[in-house]
Order: structure tokens, then C-alpha cells, then sequence
């Protein structure tokens, strides 16, 4: 069976125990589930991209990784990818022993007849057994050698390796950190590790929550390095005989505002000319695109614009951040013409989805500590007109956490846990879009930190523009990059007690 073939298998059993229907009518969401499912049952999360490349939704030339095939053989319920090609050959059929033919004018049912004893020869008498013959001393001395050296030689080996083992012991506690090499993009992180304690016979380092991005190291080594591509704020794992037994931060900042085309296996960097428009807005036209991805058709793929730093003083017990966004794209476009709007935080982080009226079937809200599928939810309240500006609005008070989009609430939920300090925006288009506005505010001192100055009131009035007309083109706007975690405002004034720090994003570098 050809790989092809074997790979149809076992997308066919994997259908078959879904029942799902035809793959064909697959949905984004439905591949989010799969990939859950497949991280439950092998411990192993395949992305939702290479999900889609496997089912063949997306294009793509090079065969699966021996891994992502694996994973699904095992889901499939096999022992791995080998064991399917396997148990997938034809079965040999055993060619039976020649008989002899029946005589000529016989039935075919009438039995063979046995062959006429052939006579043989007069017995003859057994030969008489031949005396022993007694190994001599010389004989006896090449042995006793032979076995003292083998002794020895087993000896010495073990002491060998209890020598080894105890050397690994003493070595010290384990260890694992990072630092990065840069404050551009793109970037790379030296790990130091040191994981000889454990005795392993593995040991991976995973870049961030994604348990797909590991990569073996030396189970006796001391340093690996690795690039990321995207900034964003990570926590890589230091992973022993599949088991995870250290994690450290890693944070790769933007080097402010930072517009990238999300293409696999490496994205495309926008320059900046590419994404400040006259209008004052930060977006990306259609012309653009088109020449990044030499194709018209935007449905699938995607553009992050990313802020990624430090933000003193702003935390996600209590803050607010408004959004004045639009996705451009026509429908020939881009079908569902999606926008997610991301808050991160050391901890976690919000992502907020926004849509085309008619599929919010496949958008998900991620709320800081757990996901809200539009596929078990009613998310139609986040399903927009984007022939005009979409005003949105988050805000998050000690636990209580709501969403208003267009001066209406469409989300509110209590005990929300906190993300952490925030170190970055994120603003994602599939297909083009524009953000005119995006201020974030909160904390207690009164500080506009665009400035550096006290800005007296700015938390209340600033932001009126949300609840009222539409802001000029200085109001800005900006984006979070969520650690690759998820792709996913409005209007009023901002609650009292996020009337602290104020920054109009926008206006950063």
C-alpha cells in the first residue's frame, strides 16, 4: 500500500469513528475538536493548519512529519504509523503442497491412491558409537581462560556503568532557563538545561504551550537554541521522557508595531510603509496582500499586527482597552472576513472574535482560563456589518468581565481569573483590514504613558469617542500577540476604577 493510499485509511477510520459526515462539509471548528480529541487520547496536539493540510483543505506539496502520522495512526487505533502500513498489507495466500494427479478416467471425488511402498535395502547393522574422546589439559586450560576474561570483561563493564550513572548524579540539580539573543524579529533563545539528574532516555524542549513545537536535545547536553519567528510572551518546557518537568518565561518582544502575513513554514514581515495608511489607520490593502501571497483570494489566511512589550503598571486584575476596527475585505475575498482582538498577559489571555454575520458558527471567544466555541454557544451577538467601523470595548474589574460592541454589552461573565501583567496587543485580519482607534487604560496613578506625563481625566474622556462619533484618525489603534495560543469592543464611558493609566496604542512606536 502506497503512502498516499495509507494515509486515506486512516482518514477514512477517523471519519468513520467521528461520524461527522463528509470531511468535505468540515468546518474550522470541527478541526479545533479533532485536534483536542487526537491531544487527549495520544498526549500529542497536531495544529489546526496541519489538521486541514492532512484532510487536504489546505495545499501543501511535502508529505506529514513521521510524527503527525503516528498520532493519527494511534488515534486510528493503531500502535503508530508502522504498525498501520502493516496490518494494512494484503495477506499472503500459503501455495499448497503439489499432489500427486488422480489416474486417468477417475472421478475428481475419488481419493488419490497411495504410492507402492518402494522396497528398500536388507537393514544393516547400526554402526558401533565411536568412544568419547576427553578434552586434554591443554584443551581444558584454553576454556577455563576463555571464561575468566569473559568473567572480567562483565565485571568491569558494570563497574563501568555505575561509574557513569553515579557521575550523573553528582553532577548537581536540574536546571532549565532561557535569554534571548536579540530585541528584533526574528529572534533566537539559547536554553541552558541541565537534565542528567533525572537519568533520561529523552529529552525534548517545547517552545511554548503548543506540545507540537518540541525539538529533541541531548539528553546529556547543556545548551539548545531555537527561533522564533513571532513575538509574544511564552512558557517553553522542559519535557523528560515525555513528561514535563520545568518551564521557564520567554519573552520576544515586537520592537513596536509589527504587521506579519501568518504564512507556513515562515511568516512574511510587512515593512512599515506597508502598514501605516494616510488615514492615520494601521491596516494592510488588498494590493499588498495580493503581492505576498500572489493570490486574490484572502479566506484562511491571516495578518497579526503585534505590540508586544512591557506595560508598566497595567494588569490584568483591572483595565480596559477600546477598539475602533474594520475588516476591508470583500466577500470574493475573504468569506468570513474574521478580526480578533487579543490582550496578553503573562498568565494567559483574552482573545475577543468578531466576524461576518453568517459564520459565527466558526469563531471562539477565550475568556483568560477557558475557550467559548460558536459551535455549543450563540456568538451571533459577535457577528458584524463591516461595511462599517466596529466599535469594541473590554473591560475587566477584579473578575467581572464584559464586552460591548457598538455601546452594547454581548458578553459579561463574573470571576474571571487574571491574565497577569500585560506585555502586548494584537489585532488579526483574515484577509485585510484597519484599526483607527485602540486605547488601554487602567491602574490607580493617572499616568499617560505615550507621554510619560499625568494625564488629568484622560481615562473618561479620552475614550468618548467609542460612545459617541467615531474617533479621528489619531485615536488609533493596536494587537496582542497571544503566544500562538488562539485567534479570536466598545462603547461608554470606562468603568471608575480603571481610570488610572491611559495609552492610546496607536501612538507607539
Amino acid at each position: 500500500m502506497t503512502q498516499q493510499a495509507a494515509i486515506q485509511r486512516c482518514r477514512s477510520l477517523i471519519e468513520d469513528s467521528l461520524g461527522w459526515g463528509d470531511s468535505a462539509s468540515w468546518a474550522n471548528e470541527d478541526f479545533e475538536t479533532l485536534s483536542e480529541r487526537l491531544f487527549d487520547a495520544t498526549g500529542v496536539r497536531l495544529s489546526v493548519s496541519t489538521l486541514k493540510r492532512v484532510w487536504g483543505k489546505v495545499r501543501y506539496d511535502s508529505s506529514p512529519t513521521l510524527a503527525t502520522l503516528n498520532a493519527l495512526a494511534r488515534y486510528a487505533g493503531f500502535e503508530g504509523w508502522r504498525d498501520l502500513l502493516q496490518r494494512s498489507q494484503p495477506a499472503e495466500i500459503p501455495v499448497a503442497a503439489p499432489t500427486a494427479a488422480p489416474p486417468m478416467g477417475a472421478p475428481m471425488s475419488a481419493p488419490i491412491p497411495a504410492p507402492a511402498a518402494v522396497p528398500t535395502a536388507a537393514p544393516t547393522a547400526a554402526p558401533p558409537p565411536e568412544p568419547a574422546v576427553r578434552p586434554g589439559p591443554r584443551r581444558r586450560y584454553t576454556t577455563r581462560i576463555i571464561v575468566v576474561s569473559a568473567t572480567i570483561v562483565a565485571v568491569v563493564s558494570l563497574i563501568s556503568a555505575r561509574l557513569v550513572h553515579h557521575r550523573s548524579v553528582i553532577i548537581g540539580a536540574p536546571s532549565f532557563a532561557a535569554r534571548r539573543t536579540s530585541e528584533q524579529l526574528p529572534n533566537s533563545v539559547v536554553f541552558d538545561y541541565d537534565a542528567t539528574s533525572f537519568h533520561p532516555n529523552s529529552v525534548m524542549i517545547q517552545q511554548s504551550w503548543d506540545p507540537t513545537r518540541r525539538e529533541s536535545v541531548a539528553p546529556d547536553g547543556r545548551q539548545h537554541t531555537s527561533l522564533y519567528y513571532k513575538p509574544g510572551y511564552f512558557r517553553a518546557k522542559l519535557v523528560v521522557d515525555n513528561e514535563i518537568k520545568m518551564q521557564t518565561d520567554v519573552f520576544i518582544p515586537s520592537g513596536g508595531w509589527k504587521g506579519i502575513v501568518d504564512k507556513d513554514p515562515i511568516p512574511i514581515y510587512l515593512k512599515a510603509g506597508e502598514t501605516k495608511q494616510d488615514s492615520g489607520c494601521l491596516g494592510v490593502t488588498s494590493a499588498t496582500l495580493r503581492e505576498k501571497l500572489g493570490t486574490s483570494v484572502f479566506s484562511g489566511s491571516w495578518v497579526d499586527f503585534c505590540n508586544i512589550r512591557e506595560f508598566p503598571g497595567f494588569t490584568g486584575e483591572q483595565f480596559s482597552l477600546e477598539a475602533t476596527v474594520r475588516n476591508t475585505s470583500t466577500v470574493e475575498e475573504c468569506l468570513c472576513r474574521k478580526v480578533q482582538i487579543i490582550i496578553l498577559g503573562k498568565i494567559s489571555a483574552i482573545v475577543i472574535p468578531l466576524c461576518d454575520k453568517g459564520c459565527i458558527s466558526d469563531i471562539g471567544l477565550f475568556a483568560g482560563s477557558r475557550g467559548i466555541s460558536g459551535k455549543n454557544h450563540d456568538l451571533s451577538a459577535f457577528g458584524c456589518d463591516f461595511t462599517q467601523w466596529q466599535r469594541l470595548k473590554c473591560t475587566v474589574d477584579h473578575g467581572h468581565f464584559e464586552i460591548q460592541l457598538n455601546g452594547k454589552t454581548i458578553y459579561e461573565e463574573e470571576k474571571v481569573p487574571s491574565i497577569g501583567d500585560i506585555v502586548g496587543v494584537r489585532v488579526d485580519f483574515e484577509g485585510t483590514g484597519m484599526v483607527r482607534q485602540l486605547d488601554l487604560a487602567g491602574g490607580p496613578s493617572g499616568q499617560d504613558l505615550a507621554s510619560g506625563n499625568p494625564r488629568e481625566g484622560a481615562a473618561g474622556s479620552a475614550r468618548t469617542g467609542a460612545s459617541g462619533d467615531a474617533p479621528g484618525a489619531a485615536s488609533g489603534s493596536a494587537r496582542t500577540e497571544a503566544s500562538g495560543a488562539a485567534r479570536t469592543g466598545a462603547a461608554g464611558n470606562p468603568p471608575t476604577a480603571a481610570a488610572g493609566r491611559f495609552v492610546n496604542l496607536l501612538m507607539l512606536p
